[in-house]
């Protein structure tokens, strides 16, 4: 039996012909298809479920969803959620009910990048989904959970697709430069191990892509008379560059968590690798830097306070400099921040007294904290007793009252035991033991 599905038309892509025809030709994904897991006995025990393909690009999802469809002997019905609208979504329903009554036979309908379809879009599968008009399968690039209804997800199995490995991809160029029927064998043309390993390193996981840039080398070399494949034709294919980064969607919101938290976690080789990955592949400067600012005050805060003015002169560094001489400043920022010892005492104090704000409602300001600048206020009791700090030994009011009168004493910020933060837990320690000795005496 052949690997691939039987194929007419020898001028489709050649990622599209090298579609597996059963399982045993499909390449990555064995965290989900080895024996024995409960998606292959599923397919290969012809009962299908409602499911959600999520993973990136190039691993797979439509020629899994094929592959499921003909072990299950179905009607494939397939539409993209970014060309079909309500017209298309009631032709595949009009056609499923069609089969079922006429035929007895089941229809397996995959959206793909189903994401892009609205909340009532989406809802508007459920019944046919409840009733077996058809097993539904979506497929998306995007984290469902934040991108599809709960209703679609409590119907249907998330399945995981991972980016396919250098071994997976070179499986798959090995395969169309051997196959003579609907790969490339035929071509008469060589490529040689060293370069079908560039090409499936640079591939970035994506087996459609890697199949797309074989078949672009293969057809340069013969453009120009080549029988192999040049390191010249491989390099100038490839000079575009191939990293995956969606800059709006889950691959983008993955690495600037790798790169807080490399950043947090001491880590400077890995938040400098997560930094290079970001900007390699198109990030936005001014965006990455406000989230080192971020780190800044988050995770350094007043254990090195140098930290958040380095990570603001590199923004400046950047805006005056351009991008070739910026992103070393960026890069010194980061790494800067890394090194740095570490608190978190500002941000977890900052939470906790804005949830006693927004929890406690909107305290008066005790009197003796408010400016008099008129002889009303001042009649009034304002600015009546208040202790100036600067008058006061060592410039500290001790036992003195801030907060609110009906409000008891807070004690959000605890500075902890490293950096700077030593000395100033240090001198509030210090403080709070005057304000206990004052308040004794009241």
């Amino acid at each position: 039996m052949s690997l691939f599905e039987q194929v007419d038309d020898l001028s489709r892509p050649l990622a599209d012909r090298m579609r597996p025809a059963n399982l045993s030709g499909y390449i990555g994904q064995r965290h989900l298809l080895d024996e024995r897991k409960p998606l292959r006995q599923a397919i290969e025990g012809g009962q299908p479920h409602s499911m959600i393909f999520w993973g990136p690009p190039g691993t797979g999802k439509t020629t899994l969803a094929r592959l499921i469809a003909g072990y299950c002997d179905a009607e494939f019905i397939t539409i993209s959620a970014v060309l079909a609208g309500v017209k298309e979504v009631r032709a595949a329903v009009a056609r499923a009910q069609q089969l079922q009554q006429e035929q007895g036979r089941r229809t397996m309908l995959f959206v793909d990048e189903v994401h892009r379809f609205n909340k009532s879009q989406q809802d508007a599968f459920l019944p046919y989904v409840e009733d077996g008009t058809f097993t539904f399968i979506g497929a998306t690039t995007e984290n469902p959970s934040f991108e599809l209804n709960n209703a679609l997800l409590s119907r249907a199995r998330v399945y995981v697709l991972k980016a396919l490995d250098a071994k997976d991809l070179r499986e798959i160029i090995d395969r169309a430069m051997s196959d003579d029927n609907v790969g490339l064998a035929d071509r008469g043309i060589t490529l040689d191990e060293a370069l079908r390993d560039v090409l499936a390193e640079s591939a970035d996981g994506d087996g459609r892509r890697v199949l797309n840039l074989l078949e672009i080398l293969i057809d340069l070399a013969d453009s120009q008379g080549q029988k192999s494949v040049s390191e010249e034709d491989v390099a100038s294919v490839l000079s575009g560059g191939l990293r995956r980064f969606d800059k709006g969607g889950e691959a983008f919101y993955d690495q600037i968590s790798a790169l807080h938290k490399s950043v947090r976690g001491s880590s400077p080789d890995a938040a400098l690798y997560w930094l290079c990955r970001m900007l390699d592949g198109g990030c936005d400067p001014t965006y990455l830097m406000r989230r080192v600012v971020r780190m800044a005050s988050e995770d350094i805060g007043n254990a090195d306070p140098r930290g958040l003015r380095i990570a603001l002169d590199a923004w400046e560094s950047y805006e005056k400099l351009g991008q070739a001489e910026g992103e070393l400043a960026i890069a010194q920022a980061v790494v800067y921040l890394a090194c740095a010892p570490k608190s978190n005492a500002v941000y977890s104090a900052f939470n906790a007294a804005m949830a006693d704000v927004r929890a406690n409602g909107s305290h008066e300001v005790p009197l003796h904290l408010r400016n008099a600048p008129t002889k009303l206020m001042k009649d009034l009791g304002y600015a009546k007793k208040y202790r100036y700090a600067h008058n006061e030994p060592d410039a500290y009011a001790a036992g003195e009252h801030y907060f609110p009168e009906d409000m008891p004493d807070r004690q959000y910020y605890q500075p902890v035991d490293r950096g700077l933060e030593i000395q100033i837990k240090d001198k509030l320690a210090r403080l709070h033991a005057l304000d206990e000795k004052a308040r004794k005496v009241e």
